[in-house]
């Protein structure tokens, strides 16, 4: 069985704090057992977080906060138009961290294709790019953490976001790439309303749930 929240999104989006105690709770809960493997969906208004990895480089100079998380990965923007996933799962023994990042990269990819958008991996580097080889750009970022064998943290997928934050950081740590959306990408409007539909279906495909 699988679980899909959404949480909150556009105008009742989620503030991250308040999101980050609801993947706590439901953690705890799948753990226990008590609840079955959950996906939330939400959108967060504006705010940096820094994964483990981040580096003093990556951060903004103009003293914008910025939320030390406990994920795997650098520093990223979340915000509004982008669809955030907190995949909540048990995985299986032994534990294939890096297998797990390359599910949501395969999931995020079909999730795409129901647009029309050719999302692919990129050697050495996580998330999902569109464009050219060698003139990438990230449509979607991934960062996680595995904690008594269930996961938490996840994906953003940008859908209709403004690229303008990007500017004051380096996203993921990644300098020499671009960060694009579906909406950038198509020519047309794609609200995060728009994408959970395909995301939660791409979710089942690949876990082999049925609707």
């Amino acid at each position: 069985m699988l679980d899909f929240v959404v949480a909150g999104l556009s105008a009742n989006s989620v503030p991250y704090f308040e999101g980050l105690e609801l993947q706590r709770a439901v953690h705890r809960t799948v753990v226990s057992g008590h609840r079955p493997n959950t996906v939330l969906l939400l959108e967060h208004p504006a705010v940096y977080t820094a994964g483990k990895r981040t580096q003093p480089e990556d951060r903004p100079t103009d003293g914008t906060p910025v939320v030390d998380v406990d994920r795997g990965g650098r520093i990223t923007w979340h915000g509004p138009g982008q669809l955030v996933g907190y995949p909540i799962l048990r995985l299986a023994e032994p534990i294939d961290v890096v297998g797990y990042v390359r599910l949501l990269e395969a999931i995020l990819i079909d999730a795409l294709a129901d647009f029309g958008i050719d999302g692919r991996r990129v050697n050495g580097r996580s998330g999902v790019w569109v464009g050219p080889d060698g003139a990438e750009d990230k449509i979607a970022a991934i960062g996680i953490r595995v904690a008594d064998g269930v996961t938490m943290h996840g994906f953003a997928l940008n859908c209709d976001n403004s690229l303008e934050p990007y500017d004051r950081i380096v996203a993921c740590g990644i300098a020499d790439a671009g960060v694009t959306t579906m909406t950038r990408v198509l020519g047309r409007v794609v609200s995060t309303e728009d994408a959970v539909a395909s995301v939660t279906a791409a979710f089942r495909s690949h876990l082999s749930v049925p609707a």
